[in-house]
């Protein structure tokens, strides 16, 4: 039997017949977790895909239901590996998802290189601040901010660890473009597919979706933007779909 520690909760993990572990004060999944589940190429029979920076485990969980590939979960933080790893066995997935508590920047030499079909990461967002600036909760700290992981290790370790012509998919901010696009290139990854998110129509994209594969030839695809809310600040139709899995 699964138990929730203090302070946890067991929600349920959008319209599918999955549960989720969270703790508003330890971590919690975000829209862009599930916007990066969706977005991800996955094969739907034999292959391996790994999340790194999985949290709670919402990616494994999202992408077992649209692949029978084995995929393993990479996350750093003890207390939310614990979180998603007793997620994983509630729901009675841990015949299919790995998870694995350690540091991503050891996964290349601890998996091997070229092993997997597919990686996906939604990793933290903002370069390190002062302390004055940081996060005074530490896992949350951890989880937004470059404090074990930076964008270049993320794109680094992705390419170390997927196959040629395997894909990385990557959520991130829209002010990081640049970074990632030069990163992905350095380390052999063309980017091949890019989508913005916007908030409402007529505001700025507030999160990019981004793949890329292993040794690709060049040829970049901007795709439809998404947005998230309509004027009547209710979910648009296409995310509505994506959420819920049906037009409402």
């Amino acid at each position: 039997m699964v138990e929730l520690q203090q302070g946890e909760r067991l929600d349920y993990l959008l319209a599918e017949d999955l549960k989720i572990i969270q703790s508003p004060s330890v971590f919690a999944f975000s829209l862009d977790t599930v916007l990066l589940a969706k977005f991800a190429y996955v094969p739907i029979q034999k292959g391996k895909i790994i999340d790194l920076c999985t949290g709670n485990g919402v990616i494994p969980l999202l992408l077992s239901l649209r692949s029978k590939s084995d995929i393993t979960g990479v996350e750093i933080q003890e207390r939310i590996f614990d979180m998603a790893n007793r997620s994983i066995q509630y729901n009675q997935l841990d015949d299919r998802i790995h998870l694995i508590h350690g540091d991503l920047n050891d996964m290349p030499a601890k998996l091997g290189h070229g092993k997997f079909d597919v990686v996906t990461c939604n990793p933290p967002y903002f370069q390190t601040p002062g302390k004055d600036e940081m996060n005074k909760n530490e896992h949350l700290a951890i989880a937004r901010h470059e404090i074990y992981c930076t964008l270049e290790d993320v794109i680094r370790v992705s390419s170390q660890l997927v196959k040629q012509g395997g894909k990385v998919s990557i959520v991130h901010r829209p002010g990081r473009l640049l970074d990632i696009v030069t990163l992905m290139r350095k380390y052999r990854l063309e980017p091949k597919r890019l989508r913005f998110v916007y908030p409402k129509e007529g505001k700025e994209a507030n999160t990019l979706l981004i793949e890329g594969i292993k040794d690709g030839g060049p040829d970049l695809k901007i795709l439809p933007p998404l947005v998230v809310y309509n004027q009547n600040n209710e979910y648009t139709e296409e995310l509505k779909e994506i959420l819920y899995g049906a037009k409402r």
